[in-house]
């Protein structure tokens, strides 16, 4: 009986150190943050927009790691791998990251990775160059539609929301654009800027929030006009039927204990509303719409089947 005693007082005390070190957590280890895309990207310029804010809340160094490539693959490979101390989380975009599941087999399991939180809801949009004669997205439709195949658009990769609006927006009017894929953003906006590419995929953000000179958003494919810029027609109300964002979050392996990404989630909500982080987020023009881990994880399986649909109607675009 002796024995037992001492066994569960042992299993007690073991146990009772484990709650005491998740509720110290972090402690004085640095938070790696995984960024999926290259710099100046708008995941990039979100996740150090936030950085000194969650630093704060936490108590923590945060350290943000870029590892771009294969439309977010590799950095999602690298969080579901890592180990669910609460030391290693990413920011997630979507459609990427359900997209992806549709298109190709991957090197991790999508179900080990859990959405702590949304940060934002940034349309998509097609951005030209200044001196293009593409004056809208009805030009740049019948720019495609005289010359298959010669008209070029940049994203920041496969699956990406700027490459599934381009992919929506061939199958509703019958054309033919040639895909060309980038690590980021920042990379895309360098094409057009050269002109290497008719036109290419800028969410709102990643266009209100830098410098415009040289370039011109032509329309996008949100629900309404950006407040950001009111002058830019969407999608719909131009006669197109297309509507496409990118949601972007943080993300955790999924053995997280719960205490730690309760911990984090509330960082986040903490940090969007700081009047401090929204005042920049508005110079930034992050479109900030936040969701619970929990919501913004109920809604993925619709937006999946959405895109399942997508890619199995328009099997041109996967080349």
């Amino acid at each position: 009986m002796r024995t037992l005693k001492i066994a569960a007082l042992s299993a007690g005390t073991i146990l009772a150190a484990f709650g005491s070190a998740h509720a110290e957590w972090p402690n004085d280890r640095p938070i790696q943050m995984i960024v999926a895309f290259a710099p100046g990207g708008s995941t990039d310029v979100m996740a150090r927009a936030m950085e000194p804010f969650l630093e704060k809340e936490l108590g923590a160094d945060i350290v943000i790691e870029n590892r771009p490539g294969a439309s977010g693959e590799i950095a999602y490979t690298a969080l579901a791998k890592a180990k669910p101390d609460g030391y290693t989380f990413s920011y997630i975009n979507t459609p990427g990251f359900l997209s992806m599941q549709v298109q190709r087999k991957l090197g991790y399991d999508p179900k080990t990775i859990k959405p702590i939180a949304r940060i934002v809801d940034d349309p998509a949009a097609i951005v030209v160059p200044q001196g293009s004669e593409i004056k809208t997205i009805a030009d740049f439709v019948a720019a495609a539609k005289a010359n298959p195949g010669a008209v070029s658009f940049g994203s920041s990769g496969v699956g990406t929301d700027d490459h599934l609006a381009m992919i929506i927006l061939g199958a509703e009017t019958g054309t033919k654009i040639t895909h060309i894929p980038f690590n980021g953003a920042g990379e895309t906006r360098t094409a057009i800027l050269g002109s290497q590419v008719t036109g290419g995929g800028l969410n709102i953000s990643e266009f209100a929030g830098n410098d415009t000179s040289g370039l011109r958003m032509i329309v996008s494919f949100g629900s309404e006009r950006s407040p950001q810029l009111p002058d830019v027609p969407t999608a719909i109300e131009s006669g197109f039927n297309v509507e496409m964002t990118s949601e972007r979050g943080i993300a955790a392996p999924l053995e997280v204990p719960a205490e730690i990404s309760d911990k984090m989630s509330a960082a986040i909500k903490a940090t969007l509303d700081n009047p401090a982080f929204q005042e920049q987020a508005k110079k930034l023009a992050l479109p900030l719409a936040y969701l619970s881990g929990p919501d913004w994880d109920k809604a993925m399986p619709a937006r999946l089947d959405r895109f399942q649909k997508i890619w199995n109607e328009t099997p041109w675009v996967q080349q």
